[in-house]
């Protein structure tokens, strides 16, 4: 293991002894399994999951290796994106000792899970064009600075960040980078993926959850060295991901040109309603996005949220967040949902716009 990365696990990290479950310590093929004390004679539901799964998930990673064109040693699979972020914290964030940066407005869950591990949070808010000021994360970085977190396309602003000024960053910061990648696909710019072996310190998230159509499955992928993926096998729970949601990654994972037929309806439906949204007098602002949502700045956020929500329509007020203030966020639907959102949104208009 290379110095640069064993150096910023944290010190305890390095002498755990891992969890050995009875999975750990077979491998091959057996027609009897006594070894993990399970129920032999099945389950009141189905005779299929009264085994534990494979504790690696090496039949979906396989799957994945090929879709992505990355070795399988690269990847490491959570029980959502969710879990992948709190094991990063867990192995290289020393509580009440380290921090991390983050860059809002983005995912939430950066701050919270840094709040459950006790670390500390530095912000180096988004410029006004949603762009990473290097300036500001660099005045915020010291000696304990282990993570900055870079969501891109970043949520909930929708675009992409420029990939310049995250490899400034992985040239120059010791400590990992990590990329959140969830709405990668329906972006135009390209995956970081092709960069795993260049930067060492770099780790992609992506997820199941969006492009996939799976979000209720919580499959998780964070690509990296194999090293820091060795790191984290380490620590994480012996059957994170469950046989269930293998077998269902698995059969999505040979669908790929359905997903592709998906991710590019959705693309012209989000174009479709931005143009739509740029007509409306209510609307001050739609931003441009390589997500499958829209920012849209609207007059009186909160009360169109509650308006659309008495109509049956959930979307996210974001008019409280930094840089998004007057902004709700819209993920695209189906065609019948964006059409009774967009119907509402007239009514609306209808009693709460002046004419002009």
């Amino acid at each position: 293991m290379s110095d640069r990365i064993t150096k910023l696990v944290r010190n305890n990290i390095r002498n755990v002894k891992p969890y050995s479950s009875a999975r750990d310590e077979f491998s091959g093929e057996a027609k009897v399994f006594l070894d993990a004390n399970e129920n032999s004679l099945g389950s009141p539901t189905t005779k299929w999951y009264n085994r534990y799964p494979d504790p690696y998930q090496h039949k979906v990673k396989e799957a994945i290796s090929k879709v992505k064109s990355i070795s399988a040693e690269h990847i490491f699979l959570g029980n959502g994106s969710d879990e992948c972020i709190d094991l990063l914290y867990r192995c290289f964030c020393e509580p009440r000792k380290d921090n991390v940066i983050i860059c809002p407005p983005t995912y939430g869950m950066y701050e919270v899970s840094a709040s459950i591990n006790d670390i500390g949070l530095r912000k180096a808010p988004l410029t006004p064009e949603f762009q990473l000021d290097l300036g500001a994360i660099e005045s915020l970085v010291d000696s304990n600075t282990k993570i900055i977190w870079i969501c891109s396309p970043n949520n909930p602003t929708g675009n992409s960040l420029r990939y310049e000024d995250i490899a400034m960053l992985l040239n120059n910061f010791e400590g990992l980078v990590v990329v959140d990648e969830a709405y990668i696909n329906f972006s135009r710019q390209r995956s970081l993926l092709a960069e795993i072996d260049e930067y060492p310190n770099l780790v992609i998230l992506q997820t199941f959850s969006k492009a996939w159509g799976l979000a209720a499955l919580r499959l998780g992928m964070a690509f990296a060295s194999p090293e820091i993926v060795e790191w984290l096998n380490k620590i994480k729970p012996p059957y994170n991901i469950n046989q269930a949601t293998q077998e269902l990654g698995l059969k999505a994972l040979e669908e790929t040109g359905q997903v592709n037929d998906m991710i590019r309806e959705i693309v012209a439906m989000r174009e479709e309603l931005a143009n739509v949204f740029y007509r409306m007098p209510l609307v001050q602002h739609v931003y441009p996005s390589d997500a499958n949502f829209l920012l849209v700045k609207v007059r009186e956020a909160a009360t169109v949220y509650q308006y659309l929500l008495s109509k049956g329509i959930v979307v996210r007020d974001r008019s409280k967040v930094q840089l998004c203030e007057g902004c709700l966020r819209i993920t695209i639907g189906t065609e019948a949902e964006n059409t009774l959102l967009v119907d509402a949104m007239i009514d609306y208009m209808k009693t709460s716009v002046p004419a002009n």
